[in-house]
């Protein structure tokens, strides 16, 4: 699994194989010269009932709430097509016009498929992406990122060192790979070439604990 990973991930973490081959122990490896964790899942969750349960949630008051601010922090920034990678239950491909969806789920991908919604963020090039709490899930992002021209809108749990992850209930090792500082987030991003724009921890408004919100933009556009 490793070597498929180095050569998606920032420049800086490339240069450290010594790092990288510390993270083949299946526990948490923190980075703390880059504001970082990492954690190597195996498992895969993403099946019919995860996206079930995500439909649910999208459909309760604090999901309304959720998908109407991300609605309101892209309008702010970009009013073209956009793909949301790792869609949820869906609420924020729906309500959005101009959006497609990416996700891995089959059953997620079927919902799209029928709806005519489906985007291959990997192959296809495209303006502007969202990885609304999907960015720390996935474990090579950088052929996805590779094909956001513009924009990367991004939400996702941000700690303050790797005792704060441990406690957290974003610690997830059957889901969560990466693990993020704000400023470990940053470079992150900086690694393929984004920016950040703007910062804000709006979610936390609608009892979203320890999440925070970013608008990268891609560097020279």
């Amino acid at each position: 699994m490793l070597t498929t990973l180095r050569p998606a991930v920032p420049a800086l973490l490339r240069k450290a194989p010594a790092l990288w081959d510390s993270l083949r122990d299946e526990r948490l490896q923190w980075l703390p010269e880059l504001g970082l964790g990492y954690y190597p899942v195996t498992e895969n969750p993403y099946v019919e009932s995860y996206w079930q349960a995500y439909r649910t949630l999208d459909r309760a008051p604090s999901g309304i709430a959720l998908t109407a601010l991300r609605r309101v922090l892209v309008s702010a920034w970009w009013d073209g097509a956009v793909v949301d990678v790792g869609i949820g239950g869906g609420r924020f491909v729906i309500e959005r016009p101009n959006t497609r969806g990416f996700d891995v789920n089959p059953a997620a991908i079927d919902w799209l498929q029928t709806r005519g919604l489906w985007c291959n963020a990997a192959r296809e090039s495209v303006d502007a992406m969202c990885f609304w709490d999907s960015l720390e899930h996935i474990h090579e992002p950088g052929a996805l990122l590779a094909n956001a021209r513009r924009f990367v809108f991004v939400s996702c749990p941000i700690f303050t060192g790797p005792e704060h992850a441990l406690r957290s209930k974003h610690y997830k090792p059957a889901e969560h790979c990466w693990y993020f500082t704000s400023p470990g987030l940053v470079g992150f991003m900086a690694g393929f070439d984004f920016e950040v724009v703007f910062e804000d921890r709006m979610e936390q408004t609608v009892g979203r604990e320890d999440i925070g919100s970013f608008v990268f933009r891609r560097v020279g556009t």
